[in-house]
């Protein structure tokens, strides 16, 4: 167990610093999204989906987005954590993207929200939902989880706010390894 939690703070150490289009890092754009789910009463596992949501960015060992290609952060982020996290955990953070393109299709306003990079990666990432597809994404078991998570990273870009260490997610994220790991 010791040895999972040894890497994801490895590579917040590491990578943690990098940017992804947005005016702040990528450690401090998840430490607020965690921090802000935390606020909403998110249960715990879904706090740790929250600060771990773009570790596939990590992952992938680039300091700046791609605007041209989509590697899905996503499903490599979620793969990854699988290996020592459960379902509740990784299932949000492999919907988040999806759950973009699904606020952009069923509410008029949220589009206008997202930041530019989020509006110049949607298109790379599929696009708007269609309606069939979004009523498939309503039928997901993580449906709420990932429309949580997703708006805590829709407002987690905060350039100006101070928030908790990783160190203070420590617990958390010990508490939500599966306990077969």
């Amino acid at each position: 167990m010791t040895a999972v939690i040894d890497e994801i703070f490895d590579l917040f150490a590491r990578f943690g610093s990098g940017r992804y289009g947005e005016d702040l890092s990528l450690a401090e754009h998840m430490l607020q999204a965690a921090m802000l789910a935390q606020a909403q009463g998110a249960s715990d596992a879904l706090v740790v989906a929250a600060l771990l949501h773009d570790i596939g960015y990590f992952l992938h060992r680039s300091d700046e987005a791609d605007e041209e290609h989509d590697f899905e952060h996503e499903a490599l982020g979620a793969a990854w954590l699988s290996r020592a996290f459960g379902e509740e955990v990784t299932r949000p953070v492999a919907l988040h993207v999806q759950a973009k393109r699904y606020l952009c299709a069923v509410d008029r306003d949220y589009y206008a929200q997202l930041s530019d990079m989020s509006r110049r990666t949607l298109s790379l990432q599929g696009g708007v939902m269609r309606e069939r597809e979004a009523c498939r994404f309503e039928r997901d078991p993580a449906f709420e989880a990932a429309l949580l998570l997703r708006r805590c990273d829709d407002r987690g870009k905060d350039v100006g706010a101070r928030g908790p260490s990783l160190e203070d997610f420590r617990g958390l994220i010990v508490a939500s390894i599966r306990p077969s790991f």
